[in-house]
C-alpha cells in the first residue's frame, strides 16, 4: 500500500446488492478497486489489481471462497483476506484461517465492524466477528489436528466437485476447466473412490456439507 493512498479493497460476492452495499459503506475510507462474482475471477483480479484487502464470500460459483483463498496464498502473501459470510460455524471459521484468512466477519455484524476489521488486518492482526466467541488461537486449539475432508482432494478435484454439484454437465465442466469430458469423468471416479461415496446425490451432499455450494 503506497503511503498517502487509501487502502485498496477488492470485493468478491455473487450477490450484486450485497457487493454494491459494501462498496457504498467502504468508499469513504477505502478505494474499492473491483467487484467479482466468483472464485476464479477473484484469483485473477487479485493477481491483476494487487489489492491490500480482499473481502470474500465463502459460497461463490465456479470456485468457493475457501479454495480460492488457498490458491491465492500459494503465490500472494501480501493481500489480507477477510471472509464475509452468513455462516458462524466455529469449525468453518477455523478452516478459513487455515486456508489463509486474516479475518472472519459475519454479514449480520454491525456495519461499523467492517472498517474496524479492515484496519486490524492491515496492521497485521487477525480479526474475528464479535458474534463468534473466542480468538484465532482458541479456534486453532479447538480444531487442531482435524481435517474437514474425509480424504485428501487435490485443488482440481475440488473444482470438479463444486462444478458438478452446481449442476454443470461433464462436458460443461470440461469446457470450464479446459479438459475433456472423459478427464472430468476420471476425476469424478477418483473423487468418489477417495471420499467413499457411491452416487452423484452423495457427491452433491458432500459439496453442501463442505460449504462448496449452498442451496
Amino acid at each position: 500500500m503506497s503511503t498517502g493512498n487509501r487502502p485498496r479493497v477488492l470485493i468478491a460476492d455473487d450477490h450484486v446488492m450485497v457487493a454494491e452495499a459494501l462498496t457504498k459503506l467502504l468508499e469513504v475510507d477505502f478505494q474499492v478497486v473491483g467487484i467479482v462474482m466468483d472464485g476464479k475471477a477473484l484469483i485473477k483480479m487479485v493477481s491483476q489489481l494487487d489489492p491490500d484487502v480482499a473481502l470474500v464470500d465463502i459460497a461463490m460459483p465456479l470456485l468457493n471462497g475457501l479454495d480460492a483463498s488457498e490458491q491465492i496464498r500459494r503465490t500472494n502473501h501480501r493481500v489480507q483476506i477477510i471472509f464475509l459470510t452468513m455462516n458462524q460455524d466455529r469449525a468453518l471459521t477455523a478452516e478459513a484461517f487455515r486456508r489463509g484468512a486474516s479475518g472472519y466477519l459475519l454479514k449480520t455484524s454491525a456495519a461499523s465492524e467492517l472498517p474496524d476489521a479492515i484496519h486490524a488486518v492491515l496492521r497485521g492482526q487477525h480479526y474475528i466477528s464479535q458474534l463468534i466467541a473466542g480468538d484465532v488461537v482458541d479456534l486453532k486449539l479447538e480444531f487442531e489436528g482435524t481435517n474437514r475432508l474425509p480424504g485428501p482432494l487435490t485443488s482440481r478435484q475440488k473444482q470438479v466437485v463444486q462444478l458438478l454439484a452446481e449442476g454443470h454437465s461433464m462436458k460443461e465442466v470440461g469446457n470450464l476447466l479446459n479438459v475433456t469430458a472423459r478427464t472430468v469423468a476420471f476425476h469424478k471416479y477418483r473423487i468418489m473412490e477417495t471420499l467413499h461415496i457411491h452416487n452423484s446425490a452423495e457427491l452433491v451432499q458432500y459439496a453442501v456439507r463442505e460449504r462448496m455450494v449452498t442451496f
